[in-house]
């Protein structure tokens, strides 16, 4: 049976998320992320997807991001998936499949959900144990968003731009509001 076409909104940006097989890891050193974080930077250059937040965990990776068209998605995506396999199954011996089937697209339809959508993103690796803070992370969005780390890969999104129109406050809104779910999950 052939697949079904994924809904495509220029409007509605996604929550995409990309499991290991069986939930193993996908990442075992930092090369391993340099080189998907990499892949996935040409791809989405090239294919026209605007990547808003992101984290790279052990075992999966989270993605927000807007397609500038219909094809967006699936040609980020695949081009992504190609590319990391070949080098993933290169470097380790590995063969078989790597990904748990197809990525999940979500999209994100209200404007508190995107705020929401950010901060679960790049709370990920904190749910996990991995770190304390999302700080102490280098492999999500957080430092572009929350600190303004250079990060070629982050596009902002509108809504998140107009938590303040100084950069600065922007940050300190930004931080805020991540720091408010750290606490929720914590009481």
């Amino acid at each position: 049976m052939a697949r079904l076409p994924r809904h495509f909104s220029r409007a509605l940006p996604l929550h995409i998320i990309l499991r290991g097989n069986n939930r193993t890891p996908i990442f075992s050193a930092d090369a391993d992320y340099k080189h998907f974080k990499g892949a996935l930077l040409d791809a989405a250059s090239r294919h026209k997807l605007a990547i808003h937040a992101y984290a790279l965990v052990s075992n999966h990776i989270h993605l927000l991001a807007s397609p500038g068209g219909p094809e967006s998605v699936p040609k980020t995506m695949q081009s992504v998936g190609r590319r990391y396999v070949q080098y993933f199954n290169l470097r380790y011996d590995h063969t078989g499949t790597l990904w748990e089937g197809r990525y999940r697209a979500t999209a994100v339809d209200t404007e508190n959900y995107l705020l929401a959508c950010m901060r679960y993103i790049e709370l990920s690796p904190v749910r996990a144990g991995m770190v304390n803070h999302p700080r102490d992370y280098a492999w999500s969005s957080y430092a572009a968003n929350a600190e303004g780390k250079d990060d070629m890969l982050i596009t902002p999104h509108g809504l998140y731009t107009s938590l303040a129109t100084d950069v600065c406050a922007r940050r300190i809104a930004y931080r805020d509001l991540v720091t408010a779910a750290m606490n929720e999950t914590v009481d």
